[in-house]
C-alpha cells in the first residue's frame, strides 16, 4: 500500500466539481483515513484530477469496478496503478476467477502493491433486484459465494454491505480484508442505500475500513461531521 491510513474511515467524494472536490480533498485528507474517489470523478477528470484532490500525503481508494476480460482487467490494474499509486483498487467478483486472479497478479508485480477488492452485491441491491438479473438467491448467500471466490483467487478483500461482516468474516477469516460501505450514522438518510448500518455497528462487527460520503461530504461543516464519526469509533 502507498501510504498507511491513520484510522478507518475512507471519505467517498462523489462530485465530478474538480474545485469543490479538490476543497473537500484539502479538508478532509487531513481527518479521514483516506479519500475515495470513482467512475463519476474518473470521468470527468482522469488520473491528473484525482491526484489533485488526493495529494501526495492522503491514501487513495480508486472506486473504477473494472469488469472486463482478463487481460483488459490486468492492463486496466497496471495503468491505474502506474499512474495513480491508490492503496486500494476495486474489481466486481461476477467477472469470474480468470479476471480475478489476472486484476490480483497484475497488482501483485508492483513493490507497493494495491489491495485488489471484489464488488460482491452493490449495497443498492436487495433480493428483487438480484432475481431481476436472472439470481435466484438470497443476497446474503450471493455475497458469500463472491467472496469466496474472489478469496479463493487471489484478491485482499471484498466490498460488501454492513450486514453480510460477520458472516464472511465467519467464511474466509480474519486476514481477508472487508471493506465496507452502506454506512449512514444513526438518524442520517439512508439515500439509494438499502443495506445499512452505523460506523460503529459495522467496527464491531469487523469491517476493516469504512466508506462514508454523504453523510459527510453533504454535512454543513464536512470536516466536524468526519471528526465527529471518528471519534465515536474510538
Amino acid at each position: 500500500m502507498r501510504l498507511d491510513p491513520k484510522n478507518p474511515v475512507f471519505t467517498a467524494i462523489d462530485k465530478n466539481d474538480l474545485v469543490a472536490a479538490k476543497k473537500l480533498g484539502e479538508d478532509l485528507g487531513c481527518v479521514s483515513g483516506g479519500i475515495k474517489l470513482g467512475k463519476e470523478f474518473f470521468t470527468a477528470h482522469g488520473p491528473n484530477g484525482i491526484l489533485e484532490v488526493v495529494g501526495e500525503n492522503t491514501p487513495l481508494f480508486l472506486d473504477l469496478k473494472f469488469h472486463d476480460i482478463p487481460n483488459t482487467v490486468a492492463g486496466a490494474v497496471r495503468s491505474a496503478t502506474k499512474a495513480m499509486s491508490p492503496n486500494m483498487m476495486t474489481i466486481h467478483a461476477s467477472g469470474g476467477p480468470a479476471m480475478i486472479r489476472a486484476a490480483s497478479d497484475a497488482a501483485s508485480e508492483f513493490e507497493a502493491a494495491p489491495w485488489i477488492l471484489a464488488v460482491t452485491v452493490l449495497t443498492s441491491m436487495d433480493n428483487t433486484d438480484l432475481a431481476a438479473t436472472g439470481v435466484n438467491a438470497e443476497t446474503q448467500d450471493q455475497v458469500l459465494r463472491l467472496a469466496a471466490l474472489a478469496q479463493a483467487n487471489g484478491a485482499t478483500g471484498v466490498i460488501c454491505s454492513p450486514l453480510e461482516i460477520s458472516a464472511i468474516r465467519a467464511e474466509c477469516g480474519q486476514d481477508f480484508k472487508l471493506v465496507v460501505p452502506g454506512i449512514r450514522p444513526a438518524g442520517s438518510d439512508h439515500g439509494d442505500q438499502k443495506r445499512v448500518k452505523t460506523p460503529v455497528e459495522a467496527m464491531q462487527d469487523g469491517a476493516d475500513y469504512l466508506v462514508i460520503g454523504r453523510p459527510i461530504t453533504g454535512a454543513t461543516n464536512p470536516v466536524t461531521a468526519a471528526t465527529n464519526i471518528i471519534t465515536d469509533l474510538g
